[in-house]
């Protein structure tokens, strides 16, 4: 598949996504610094979160208190605080385009899909909770962009429905385990190969994980993507922050993925030139 100028799956990089999310927790310019560093450690693209507030909150959610850095708020206002909009996203747009950087969003109710079609993304994301509803995926086809699908919290059924749903068309299944953080124990990055052989479309990695090595695993099984939360200090008020990479994790991700991808090679059993040298050396015939 094809995401902007970027060709997805087998003898292409990995795409890497930086998840901003709500890390930002409302603030313009913490995410523009965010949208910078990811730009900076070699990241594809960043993403965000789009959410309508009266959609996707429920009734009895929305006058329930919580401790926020804005006091003691409902969980409505809450909901608002952490919600860009136009200016906002004018804003992302430009910077992303300034720097070169691809950007998207995980859309989580048809309003805000129908929202994000003025700035031509060059995908969506479906979050692993959107899965199973119908309504929203088949908002998400007729858009006729590429999807990017997560598959956490589902059954296999749920996966197949899914996928039958908005079909194999410019669709990328992402294998995660929606825990955060997600103990090794819960990985199962053999689900890499499952999802492959069984759908026959690219299947990258998001992880929740704390730490790299299961996401640089990942590309070595052939994950075509990694996607990780991304923050500027995990001590940060949220509840995505716990589970995310730093700017320094990110900046060793994004480089010993690109060393595993250089270290695979083409699986043909050749002498290299160095061990030619060495064998003049010690091999006696």
């Amino acid at each position: 598949m094809q995401i902007g100028n970027r060709a997805i799956g087998a003898g292409s990089p990995a795409y890497i996504i930086a998840e901003i999310g709500i890390n930002h927790n409302g603030d313009l310019d913490l995410a523009k610094k965010m949208i910078q560093l990811a730009h900076d450690a070699g990241c594809d693209a960043v993403k965000f979160q789009k959410r309508t507030a009266e959609l996707c909150v429920p009734v009895e959610q929305r006058s329930k208190m919580r401790e926020t850095p804005w006091g003691y708020i409902t969980y409505m206002d809450y909901r608002y605080k952490v919600e860009f909009e136009k200016a906002e996203y004018d804003e992302i747009d430009a910077y992303c385009k300034e720097l070169g950087i691809q950007w998207f969003v995980s859309c989580w109710d048809h309003k805000s899909v129908e929202f994000m079609e003025q700035y031509n993304p060059p995908c969506y994301k479906l979050a692993s909770a959107s899965i199973t509803d119908d309504a929203l995926l088949q908002v998400h086809r007729d858009t006729g962009r590429p999807l990017i699908m997560s598959t956490g919290m589902s059954s296999m059924e749920q996966i197949e429905h899914a996928v039958a749903t908005v079909g194999k068309d410019n669709l990328m299944l992402m294998h995660t385990t929606s825990s955060y953080p997600c103990p090794a124990e819960d990985i199962n990055l053999n689900m890499i190969h499952t999802l492959k052989d069984k759908f026959g479309v690219p299947v990258g990695y998001s992880g929740h994980e704390t730490g790299l090595p299961q996401s640089i695993a990942a590309v070595a099984m052939g994950a075509c993507s990694v996607e990780r939360h991304f923050t500027l200090d995990r001590s940060m008020w949220g509840s995505d922050q716990g589970a995310s990479l730093e700017p320094t994790g990110m900046r060793r991700l994004v480089r010993y993925i690109r060393t595993i991808e250089a270290s695979l090679g083409d699986g043909v059993k050749k002498v290299t030139p160095t061990e030619e040298k060495m064998a003049a050396k010690l091999r006696r015939r």
